[in-house]
């Protein structure tokens, strides 16, 4: 099994970690899932390599990171020490830092516009690697927020497929703060499911129980795990 399908951590957990396991473990039995259903990844963007080493000395595998310069600056020591580490772009990507971002990820959770899918076409065939690829869905059409809204999603995955022949694995989604996040999350399985995509990365710090429920496969958790910013 590979760190996305498997639970690695082992005792004594950090103590926001073991909390968030705690939690999903929770979330999956009242939903009837296999915990394994469900991919943890650990925010750690804006922590430095002496916050995130306990946590992957606890056994967690699976990290996300928002900036690439960020990542660039931090990961490949850790991910030195550390193997099979796998590393997850949560945040916006621009198009000049695709060449960095398939080179440094596993899984890139915001492809949201022509210029990445161009970008990482390109970057995806010369490098010949295969980083999992998330549409970002703007589920609330939010001026601020970055992602493909949810009435243009079918034409984007489309284009995504036919037009770049990017092998789309899921959707994101960051619902709102000030509204219900479960709408949200149903809409982007929705979405999901008529495209044939299985992946469904939504659910952060005070939402990934009902995400999990909602039917999530990856969830995204920063503050639980490493405290505040």
């Amino acid at each position: 099994m590979t760190p996305e399908t498997t639970n690695l951590l082992t005792s004594p957990l950090p103590n926001g970690l073991a909390t968030v396991e705690q939690e999903i473990a929770r979330a999956c039995k009242e939903a009837r899932r296999d915990r394994t259903s469900v991919t943890l990844i650990a925010v750690s963007k804006t922590f430095d390599a002496a916050a995130i080493s306990p946590v992957i000395d606890a056994g967690q595998r699976v990290f996300g990171e928002n900036r690439v310069q960020e990542a660039k600056a931090k990961w490949p020591g850790l991910m030195s020490d550390h193997p099979g580490i796998s590393l997850h772009l949560i945040g916006p990507l621009q198009s000049n830092k695709a060449k960095e971002a398939v080179a440094l990820f596993d899984a890139i959770h915001s492809v949201d516009r022509p210029s990445i899918c161009e970008a990482l076409a390109k970057e995806i065939n010369f490098q010949k690697k295969q980083p999992e690829l998330f549409v970002q869905l703007n589920t609330g059409e939010e001026r601020q927020k970055a992602g493909v809204a949810p009435g243009e999603a079918d034409a984007f995955i489309a284009s995504c497929r036919e037009k770049y022949g990017l092998a789309i694995s899921g959707l994101m989604c960051i619902p709102p703060v000030d509204e219900a996040p479960a709408p949200h999350f149903a809409l982007t399985a929705k979405i999901a499911a008529r495209n044939g995509l299985k992946n469904l990365s939504m659910g952060m710090s005070a939402d990934f129980a009902i995400a999990i429920q909602m039917g999530a496969t990856h969830i995204r958790v920063g503050s639980a795990i490493f405290g505040h910013r």
